[in-house]
């Protein structure tokens, strides 16, 4: 099927994502304005992006959303509608051809998407939280993005959001056990800081049977972090409550994982409150 060319721009942000990007632009190779967010790379990132047609600005990495802002901000991209992606996610046709309907007639200013996991050669359908929801596409004069945690979120209201049909599929693990390590590490240190600052705020009873999946998936959020054992808790409720199991020996192995990233976010908000205290560590 050949393609018309499309009424959406595309933002991507990459630091040493030689590997990854390939995959990522030949995914998205349907859009005419292709930009790159490059946090001064020191692989062949910036050579494999413009190789594939894509523009690209260079900026030292403060958050996530800093990033994505700057692009929209002073990428001079050439459509109203952008959509957002990481180097290490893939746009299936479907969502493709999803995208591009709405760019033609959508009536929400921004649209959250949910990603499917893959790890090992497989879809975490149970064990990847599936459908986890991020807000990434948008009209690039209304969809602006505020840092929370280690990641980042939309900057309007509940009621101008729309939900995508479709999937991207994220390969979060395309790296190697050694990368996602490194990348929870710095996650961890970005949720306990986050966690302490709003130890004092009130959970959002209402939202825990919220139908909006986005707003009672960040209420189970808040209690969660409230409560004891949390690795230990976090590995039930995704290997067995959320029936990770049926994913097989990759679900078992993500699961392993997460109780490990969530034991890394408990132990540094301890540290983080014995040094509030004056405690030596």
């Amino acid at each position: 099927m050949t393609l018309t060319p499309a009424p959406v721009s595309v933002l991507i942000l990459t630091y040493n994502e030689e590997d990854n990007l390939p995959r990522c632009l030949d995914s998205v190779a349907w859009a005419d304005d292709v930009l790159v967010v490059d946090s001064f790379s020191t692989d062949r990132t910036v050579e494999v992006a413009r190789a594939h047609g894509a523009r690209v600005l260079q900026r030292g990495f403060d958050t996530f959303a800093g990033q994505r802002n700057f692009g929209i901000d002073q990428g001079e991209l050439r459509h109203d509608w952008v959509l957002h992606l990481d180097a290490d996610e893939v746009v299936p046709s479907a969502l493709r051809d999803e995208l591009l309907d709405v760019a033609r007639t959508g009536v929400k200013p921004a649209y959250r998407v949910a990603s499917r996991m893959m790890f090992q050669g497989k879809w975490l359908r149970h064990a990847g939280m599936y459908p986890a929801y991020q807000v990434r596409y948008g009209r690039r004069d209304r969809l602006r993005f505020k840092q929370v945690g280690h990641g980042q979120r939309e900057d309007l209201e509940p009621e101008d959001v729309g939900t995508l049909q479709h999937d991207l599929e994220h390969y979060s693990f395309s790296k190697g056990l050694h990368e996602w390590f490194a990348k929870h590490n710095c996650y961890s240190s970005d949720e306990a800081a986050e966690a302490l600052g709003q130890s004092g705020d009130a959970i959002d009873w209402a939202a825990l049977a919220a139908p909006d999946r986005t707003r009672r998936r960040r209420a189970l959020k808040t209690l969660a972090a409230r409560m004891p054992m949390r690795p230990s808790l976090r590995f039930f409720y995704m290997y067995v409550l959320r029936r990770g199991f049926l994913d097989g020996r990759a679900g078992l192995s993500y699961c392993r994982l997460l109780s490990t990233y969530e034991a890394m976010t408990v132990a540094k908000e301890r540290e983080l409150r014995l040094r509030q205290r004056g405690v030596s560590i």
